[in-house]
């Protein structure tokens, strides 16, 4: 899909402040130090988690966006998606380990374990699962990132983070009307990050 120059601005602001790799980097600090009852160890594992699931990924996102290998640091072409997608696998199932064999507190490595799951599903879905005849298709990474982040702030710290809900809806919106989803692309987005990541995060803790 073509993205779209006449885009209001607040739906390319929100693209970038809610983006996968900016939530995945805060979400866990805050599971982390509500684990660990301490700034210490929130910095510490939450660094470990941030780390492999966010800043590495990320960084072999934006040198292959700069060589011309997929459209954007957001990889708005499924195709391009899966080098991406194979590197974060890979960079958070080394991160999960360290958190295994290290000893983090359960609810850091249910975080880790419950983002996995969701990219493995992501892979799946994005070049495996057949749509209308056409095997892929492009999940929305930013609204199931979205909403898996309020589902396990939720789990971790109460239903008054569900006040949040409408920034999943903002970033939804925000994919459409720049013309990097379909509606349809956005909800199944929406619904597999809460359910894959928030019941994953929910059975380990």
């Amino acid at each position: 899909m073509t993205a779209r120059v006449s885009a209001p601005p607040l739906a390319r602001i929100t693209t970038e402040v809610l983006a996968p790799w900016v939530l995945v980097l805060a979400l866990p600090l805050l599971v982390a130090w509500d684990a660990t009852g301490s700034v210490g160890g929130g910095l510490l594992w939450g660094a470990v988690v941030g780390l492999t699931g966010s800043v590495v990924p990320m960084a072999v996102v934006v040198r292959g966006a700069r060589r011309g290998r997929w459209e954007g640091h957001h990889v708005t072409n499924r195709e391009g998606r899966l080098v991406p997608l194979l590197v974060c696998v890979a960079s958070l199932g080394l991160g999960l380990t360290a958190l295994l064999f290290g000893g983090a507190p359960r609810a850091v490595v249910g975080l880790a374990l419950a983002m996995f799951l969701s990219l493995l599903l992501c892979l799946v879905v994005t070049f495996a699962l057949p749509v209308n005849g056409v095997r892929g298709w492009k999940i929305s990474f930013h609204a199931a990132v979205a909403s898996g982040a309020v589902a396990i702030l939720t789990i971790t710290f109460g239903p008054w983070v569900l006040l949040a809900a409408p920034l999943v809806v903002l970033v939804a919106w925000s994919r459409v009307v720049l013309g990097h989803h379909t509606k349809a692309q956005v909800v199944v987005g929406v619904v597999m990050g809460a359910l894959v990541g928030g019941t994953a995060f929910w059975l380990f803790t």
